[in-house]
């Protein structure tokens, strides 16, 4: 063991190997920084460079690639509200409003230093643990599997705000959009509609665009001013690093809790994050602060899920199992050097897996160290106009969606998943928890029904089952402290705070019809979910029934409540009607921001996304800025030449209109 570590030392620090390091690290970083790549696309990226490359060369890239994408993907998190991958999706409940208040360089720096602390508590556990963690993964069953996917649903009731059930029906409508698609069990089509492009479900990359990018992007183009709204970027780094340091105990417990969820295969980046920062809540004394701006919210799920990559590759070393999407493509990456994953990397190619462990902590610090020195010019975009944002950011955003299918459908269920988020947002129903659902959805699913193949209904007897179950439980009790009952008042006066009179309760049944119907719309979609799903085999229909059963029975009291509820009940939240309570409202809607996603998509459908990309940012530029014609066009081939040449280093078509398949247009105007 001596002569292998002093090999992955010696490795460590040869120039040869930091230079190849340090490629990695600045790939990821760009691509964390793009929303919506991610890990997936970065390392499919870099696979085609390895070719004839030496194992410690080529493991040094894909690993520095690997341990950045998580610190990366938080620029955008925090300054544009928009996830830069599933990873980072919990960051933007406080990252962004701590840039709205004028502090994303604090935000920014204190993610920066979690990260940092993260990334090399995993590493070291990975490097600690490589051999005794084998025994310990392989105690778990599909049984306990599918009890953690319970443990990270009960996190629904941690952000499920000021009522409960709200949280619970969309956790359920996760579940059942997640369920969309081929039965795992039997390849059974549920939920499709007849669409072929929804049989094979909707991809993780378009809901996390769609729930969060479009309604935050449609309400600042709304208010046509700068994401922050202070004069200054606030404290600073600095503070951001105090406020690491002084929730040091909070880092090493969300460390640990992402190592621990990475080393799990299959649970994996899409839920770490919120379990961590649901921890944080529950933890936390005072927890009003969570989702208006508490720098623990950007701590704790920045700290899990850089520590999760040191856990995901327990599992992908030890055993070949990929803990993570992006391990299974690095899995492929060691097949092409020739690497086997198992005993042997433990054995003969010990002195790899340490040089795995400890570039994976030395990138950490180098990564998060450019970040830091990036932190505060980065963050001074918060001050700019959006309205000069926008149309990169929209840009970027279909750029994304088009990375899950590369078809002009990918669009299409963007907009539709983003009209269902800015609803969701209006009407207070907690987007987080939408999220959570969908991602546990197919992993939960797919848990079940191998548990019951081979323990029947059973297996809730195993002692683990019974364990992972009292955990879930007491989580759940524990998000019910110091909440509001159902029929409470959960009204806020001008500054924000908890007020006896219900400012919303002269509410007329008019002014409550938008959430009546909208609930309404989800009654009917959850029984759907029943009618269709009670014909299939039992195999088929055992989760996506009884899902739909519960939420047919809660969103009828949630309908009725919107019908009959007391003044003040939280069921009749609407953000519009809100302001003007508060007189907080300018007199503006939502609906034309809305109208210029329409233009775009339309004249994508019509014309393919490049040339209406480019009319797309001329007009809106020309219309809500003040730039000039010559400047709009400087913007407008500096942004299409930077898309043109993406999509050229990852080899992307995009796709072209209908009017398209009518004429023989080069590359790029496909």
């Amino acid at each position: 063991m001596f002569e292998a570590i002093q090999s992955a030392f010696v490795a460590l620090i040869s120039f040869h190997h930091f230079a190849y390091m340090f490629l990695g690290i600045v790939v990821g970083l760009g691509v964390g920084i793009l929303p919506g790549l991610g890990g997936i696309a970065g390392m499919s990226l870099l696979m085609p460079f390895i070719y004839g490359m030496d194992q410690t060369s080529a493991l040094a890239m894909l690993v520095g690639m690997v341990a950045v994408i998580p610190t990366g993907d938080t620029f955008t998190s925090v300054l544009m509200g928009i996830p830069g991958s599933s990873a980072s999706q919990a960051t933007v409940l406080d990252g962004f409003p701590l840039a709205k208040k004028g502090q994303a360089a604090r935000a920014l720096s204190a993610a920066f230093s979690a990260s940092l602390l993260g990334g090399v508590f995993g590493a070291v556990m990975l490097t600690g643990f490589v051999v005794v963690a084998k025994p310990l993964i392989l105690s778990f069953t599909t049984a306990e599997l599918f009890m953690f996917s319970l443990l990270g649903l009960s996190v629904v009731g941690v952000l499920a705000g000021e009522s409960i059930m709200r949280g619970v029906v969309a956790a359920g409508l996760g579940l059942m959009v997640g369920a969309m698609g081929a039965a795992p069990a039997t390849g059974e089509s549920r939920f499709d509609l007849g669409i072929d492009y929804l049989q094979d479900g909707i991809p993780l990359v378009i809901i996390g665009l769609g729930l969060f990018a479009i309604p935050e992007i449609a309400d600042l183009i709304r208010r046509s001013r700068p994401i922050a709204s202070g004069s200054g970027l606030g404290d600073g780094w600095l503070q951001g690093v105090r406020d690491t340091l002084k929730n040091w105990f909070l880092v090493m417990r969300c460390s640990a809790l992402g190592t621990f969820i990475g080393s799990i295969p299959g649970l994996g980046g899409g839920v770490v994050d919120w379990i961590a920062y649901g921890h944080a809540v529950q933890a936390s004394k005072d927890s009003s602060e969570f989702g208006k701006g508490e720098v623990k919210g950007v701590i704790a799920p920045e700290a899990a899920n850089n520590a999760l990559q040191g856990g995901a590759l327990m599992p992908t070393l030890l055993f070949g199992i990929p803990g993570s999407g992006s391990m299974a493509v690095f899995l492929g990456g060691m097949a092409l050097l020739g690497l086997q994953p198992g005993p042997s990397m433990v054995t003969t190619d010990l002195q790899l897996t340490y040089t795995i462990a400890w570039t994976l902590a030395f990138s950490s610090i180098v990564g998060a160290a450019f970040c830091f020195f990036l932190a505060v010019p980065i963050a001074r975009l918060t001050f700019v106009p959006f309205n000069l944002i926008a149309p990169f950011m929209i840009m970027i955003i279909c750029f994304a969606a088009f990375q899950a299918r590369r078809d002009l459908t990918d669009l299409l269920v963007l907009f539709a998943v983003g009209m269902v988020g800015i609803f969701l947002r209006r009407f207070g129903w907690p987007r987080p928890a939408f999220l959570i659902g969908f991602v546990l959805s197919s992993q939960a699913e797919n848990y079940l029904y191998q548990a019951l193949q081979f323990y029947g209904w059973e297996f809730v007897q195993r002692p683990g089952v019974l364990i992972i179950g009292a955990l879930a439980i007491g989580s759940t009790l524990m998000a019910l402290r110091s909440r509001v009952s159902e029929d409470g008042a959960v009204n806020l006066d001008a500054d924000g705070k908890k007020v006896d009179k219900p400012i919303l309760g002269g509410a007329s049944r008019k002014e409550r019809r938008p959430q009546i119907v909208f609930a309404v719309l989800l009654f009917v979609t959850f029984l759907y979910g029943v009618l269709s799903s009670a014909p299939l085999s039992f195999l088929g229909s055992v989760f996506p029934f009884y899902t739909s059963v519960l939420m047919v029975a809660f969103m009828g009291y949630m309908v009725m409540m919107l019908l009959n509820g007391a003044p003040g009940h939280s069921a009749h939240f609407d953000q519009e009607v809100a302001a003007r309570a508060r007189g907080a409202d300018d007199g503006t809607t939502v609906w034309p921001s809305v109208g210029w996603f329409v233009f775009l998509f339309g004249m994508t459908a019509l014309f393919g996304f490049i040339l209406s990309i480019t009319v797309f940012i001329m007009t809106f530029l020309m219309v809500r800025t003040s730039l000039g014609v010559s400047r709009s066009v400087i913007y407008t081939v500096l942004c299409i030449a930077f898309m043109c040449t993406l999509g050229h280093f990852l080899t992307l078509d995009f796709p072209p209109g209908l009017l398209q398949h009518y004429t023989d247009m080069p590359w790029p105007l496909k």
